[in-house]
């Protein structure tokens, strides 16, 4: 609270703008180590949960520019509401995927089914590459503290939106 209070008005857009998208770009550089170097395969609805970070990161990179540059403090603010919206977005969807994963309701059809048969046949590999799905939506590859990275993707969201709402309102 005390680095906000000393934070100048004319600042607070930019400090705002500059904490979400590192925050976003550390989320999604996460799950992108955890991807390639932990091995862990993303599920269909974990690669939707991403997409709110995608879009969100190079809006951060506006609002702060736009912010460092001057331009009218609107411009500022609307990008930081569209963040935050684009992060409860991204929260619901790792809320309706943490529910997948715990059973609390049906996930989509496309990713809860059995994955296809390994081939040992190379002259069937294109029809076998064709039929195999990813990982399953509906089981949790990895849980830290008991929670799932779905779970965990609800709380980034929510903090990052609650982040970028603030300081839409700081802003000035």
């Amino acid at each position: 609270m005390a680095f906000t209070a000393t934070l100048s008005r004319s600042n607070a857009g930019a400090t705002y703008s500059a904490i979400v998208t590192v925050g976003m770009a550390l989320i999604i550089g996460g799950a992108l180590c955890f991807e390639h170097i932990g091995g862990y395969l993303p599920c269909h609805l974990c690669l939707i949960e991403r997409n709110p970070y995608y879009f969100g990161i190079p809006l951060g990179i506006i609002a702060l520019l736009a912010s460092v540059y001057r331009l009218p403090v609107w411009i500022t603010r609307a990008l930081l509401v569209v963040i935050g919206v684009m992060m409860l977005i991204g929260a619901g969807i790792g809320a309706y995927h943490a529910g997948v994963e715990w059973g609390f309701w049906a996930g989509p059809s496309s990713c809860t089914s059995p994955a296809g048969p390994a081939t040992t046949n190379a002259g069937s590999l294109l029809s076998t590459l064709n039929a195999v799905h990813g990982p399953q939506c509906d089981q949790a590859a990895l849980r830290i503290l008991g929670v799932s990275l779905a779970g965990w993707n609800v709380v980034a969201g929510v903090v990052l939106g609650a982040i970028a709402f603030i300081g839409a309102r700081k802003a000035a």
